[in-house]
């Protein structure tokens, strides 16, 4: 609880300075910037002050497309303001308004963002029914837009899971490409009942990675069970 409170109040302090940076360089002059220059950059960093996530370990780059330089920007001594929807927030490219309190004057921009996490890739090629070791794995920052299942930030997490399908070099490795139990694999069926457990072999009838409920068979009474991919090895039955 405590670590979530100073987050947040690390995420309010950042969002108020950077809020002041803003409205000093928009009402001061430097040098020989530009108001063009003044205002890119503005919109620049208030797209990375609006859109900072400190919960998903997502990194944030904005790239804002030129304003042309024919088009007439006034002084603005009271700061420039920015705004952008929560909808056009959530997109790759957002439109942004800037506009000024002393005069009626507005204009809009654009910003690409792009989002990147450091997750699990390959390291070389990877056949299908490769086991996977930390010889094989790597960490590198990926486009989040290019994931369409989960993926994984942690190496030592993934080590025994079994590729399903040939990738290539530098690949994101994702659950639909895994099994950390695979379809007629044999392994072990724990039931936990009251604090004890007890153990038996089965054979899997379902891949899964370790989270998934899958069906598996009893070896011994033959009865179809579901159970909780606790390993490669195991599943577990909570009764």
């Amino acid at each position: 609880m405590m670590k979530n409170i100073n987050n947040k109040m690390r995420i309010t302090f950042y969002r108020s300075f950077t809020s002041l940076v803003l409205g000093l360089l928009s009402a001061q002059c430097y040098g020989a910037t530009t108001n063009h220059e003044r205002v890119e950059e503005g919109a620049k960093q208030y797209l990375i002050n609006q859109l900072i996530d400190t919960t998903q370990d997502t990194n944030i780059d904005v790239d804002i497309v030129k304003i042309d330089d024919r088009i007439n920007i006034p002084d603005c001594p009271t700061g420039f303001q920015y705004n952008a929807s929560q909808e056009a927030l959530s997109q790759s490219y957002i439109s942004v308004r800037v506009s000024c309190k002393n005069n009626e004057w507005y204009l809009f921009t654009s910003g690409q963002v792009t989002r990147t996490k450091e997750i699990v890739v390959t390291q070389g090629a990877i056949s299908p029914g490769t086991v996977l070791t930390s010889s094989n794995l790597a960490l590198a920052k990926v486009d989040v837009r290019r994931l369409r299942y989960t993926a994984f930030t942690d190496l030592d997490s993934l080590i025994g899971a079994r590729m399903k399908r040939r990738i290539t070099d530098g690949q994101a490795i994702q659950s639909n490409m895994l099994c950390f139990v695979c379809k007629g694999d044999r392994i072990t069926i724990t039931a936990e009942v009251a604090g004890m457990e007890v153990k038996t072999a089965g054979i899997a009838q379902q891949d899964g990675v370790v989270g998934d409920n899958i069906k598996v068979i009893n070896a011994s009474s033959q009865k179809a069970v579901i159970a909780r991919v606790a390993s490669p090895e195991e599943v577990v039955i909570h009764l």
